[in-house]
């Protein structure tokens, strides 16, 4: 698919986000580790993102500076788009991303600003009703449907949420920064 216009994929995004819940629904599970890091036995609280953090993460890729600085591959603008809305990780390539890493959790149920990965191949699910997601195609950034045949010839597709661990992160903030930033261009 062309990259449409940034008006385009703003109202396909709002479309697609008015079913999700709130950040009050937010996901908090145990996570198991080596160090007894709160007293906890051997757990320590972790969150991932919640369909508030993924608005913050789309908005950042809508953000022309981010993928506009460099011929960027997929991995490299994924990486970039999460740094830009305030949810850094160490660099990884999609075939690490597919077979996993400990700053992402796999979902079967993919949200807004999830992670979508093949071997060789990772976007940001942006509507997941709609199977739409956003990444570094062949004629540049731009979004593509991860359930066309293209996409289905590839091993199955995996779906992850970032992880933030320690404080809660404040997403808001975050979003309303690259939201602020793309809007005064």
């Amino acid at each position: 698919m062309e990259f449409p216009g940034k008006y385009a994929i703003a109202l396909l995004i709002l479309c697609g986000l008015a079913s999700y819940p709130s950040a009050a629904q937010q996901e908090i599970q145990k996570h198991p580790t080596d160090e007894n890091v709160s007293g906890d036995e051997g757990q320590v609280a972790f969150h991932t993102l919640t369909p508030d953090d993924g608005l913050a993460v789309i908005a950042a890729a809508l953000d022309s500076s981010v993928h506009l600085r460099a011929k960027r591959d997929c991995s490299h603008l994924v990486h970039a788009i999460y740094d830009r809305a305030g949810f850094p990780y160490s660099y990884v390539d999609s075939s690490d991303l597919y077979v996993g890493t400990p700053d992402f959790k796999r979902v079967a149920h993919p949200q807004p600003g999830d992670l979508v990965v093949w071997p060789g191949h990772v976007g940001i699910v942006i509507n997941p009703s709609e199977k739409v997601f956003f990444s570094a195609m062949h004629s540049g950034p731009g979004i593509d449907a991860f359930d066309t045949p293209y996409w289905k010839r590839r091993e199955p597709a995996r779906f992850y949420r970032y992880v933030k661990r320690g404080p809660m992160q404040n997403a808001s903030k975050a979003r309303d920064r690259v939201l602020l930033t793309h809007q005064s261009k």
